[in-house]
């Protein structure tokens, strides 16, 4: 008989873990996911797209209502989570129901952090972190609408790149000193900056927003520099917390994420996390690639293989706002670290590489990100990278050759 394995969350994650269980571990586990929006499972990262109109809905779908039913996978979305019993096994529902486990996975996700500043609650202030948002922000922006981004984080970014290409007249105001300062340098981040400018879009760094302003909906941004920028619609995004909620309740050990060890195990042996709302010797990923390479060794524990996760290189590989950018461990450069730069503005082309006693360390590209994986391989590895130096900036295909 299968054992029930109950999984919370239907996000890129949970998808993830069913596609390597179906491939591990086939018929030994009756599955069910449990997921709080009432749609089929979604690529997050296309959201802006759907904003710009350039996909639709249906296109971001990860999985097909059939793909589901044919990996004999109960599929209980639009029905929220509410309580865990660990000491019986079972998840509580919204409506009653209740669900037993042999096994309970956690792929809760993260929700949008709200701006503690007066005015949040007004008509016309949104958050952009799934459909439902897109939905809202569609039905609040007419064309030229004024529309003010608070966060210069990739989130933030993509909200306005998508804005912009509906016809919204968009302002990004950004507290920190660059556009996303945890993934690029400064040299990067100028570059995207003028990048994004020159779309149209108003980008205000080092500027703190103090209040919303309004009377019956948003009208304006008040800036701590005395600036108040006329608005129709703000949309915060100014980063992400785990979302916890449920662990807590249940008693297992939380920190800023659901605390797990190498196996993804929490403080109670049957229940696992995974994802976004996971946090991994300190660490809380906020990034695709963790989460499947988390799913891959969760599936393969769960399929009783020898498995560990000994955490992931913080890698990001996306474009933004049109431009391709990538950054992967420690792009800054750490004391006693050496970087080698190459630069191009006419094409819009910056790499650089820290390297620390002979290994590649860490890696930020603008415009031209092809090696990004390779260089991400390299700095996973570990090894020596003093035969290909002076050729490893030029990438993968020139660096190999020369060094053959």
């Amino acid at each position: 008989m299968s054992e029930p394995l109950v999984i919370i969350g239907n996000g890129m994650a949970a998808v993830h873990l069913v596609d390597e269980l179906a491939k591990r571990a086939l018929g030994r586990y009756a599955i069910a996911v449990v997921g709080e929006e009432p749609r089929l499972a979604y690529n997050r990262v296309l959201l802006s797209a759907v904003l710009a109109r350039e996909v639709s809905r249906s296109d971001i779908e990860l999985r097909s209502a059939r793909w589901w039913d044919e990996h004999g996978v109960t599929l209980l979305y639009g029905r929220t989570a509410t309580a865990i019993d660990p000491t019986i096994r079972r998840v509580r529902l919204a409506d009653g129901a209740t669900l037993p486990y042999s096994r309970l996975v956690l792929a809760t996700g993260s929700r949008p952090i709200r701006l503690r500043v007066p005015g949040v609650e007004l008509p016309g202030v949104m958050t952009f972190r799934d459909l439902a948002d897109v939905a809202a922000i569609e039905a609040a922006a007419q064309r030229r609408a004024r529309v003010v981004v608070i966060g210069g984080g990739l989130l933030g970014l993509e909200a306005a790149h998508g804005l912009a290409k509906a016809g919204a007249q968009v302002t990004v105001v950004h507290l920190m000193d660059r556009l996303m300062e945890r993934q690029l340098d400064n040299h990067a981040a100028a570059m995207l900056k003028k990048a994004v400018e020159a779309r149209g879009i108003t980008v205000l760094i080092n500027s703190e927003t103090i209040a919303i302003i309004g009377k019956r909906r948003v009208q304006a941004v008040a800036l701590k520099n005395g600036t108040q920028i006329e608005a129709d619609l703000v949309v915060v995004a100014a980063g992400i917390r785990s979302n916890i909620d449920l662990a807590h309740g249940a008693g297992l050990n939380v920190d800023r994420g659901i605390i797990v060890d190498d196996n993804l195990r929490t403080s109670r042996p049957d229940i696992f996390a995974i994802g976004e709302c996971a946090e991994h010797r300190g660490v809380c990923y906020g990034l695709v690639e963790p989460a499947y390479e988390q799913a891959r060794v969760l599936a393969a524990h769960l399929a009783d293989k020898n498995a560990n996760y000994p955490g992931s290189v913080l890698a990001t590989n996306l474009k933004v706002s049109g431009v391709n950018v990538f950054s992967a461990g420690d792009f800054i450069g750490a004391p006693g670290t050496e970087q080698l730069v190459f630069l191009d503005a006419g094409l819009g082309i910056y790499k650089k590489l820290v390297i620390a006693k002979g290994c590649l360390v860490g890696a930020v590209l603008f415009g031209d990100t092809a090696d990004g994986l390779w260089y991400v391989d390299l700095i996973r590895q570990g090894n020596s990278v003093e035969a290909i130096r002076d050729d490893i900036i030029f990438g993968r295909a020139l660096a190999e050759r020369k060094a053959a």
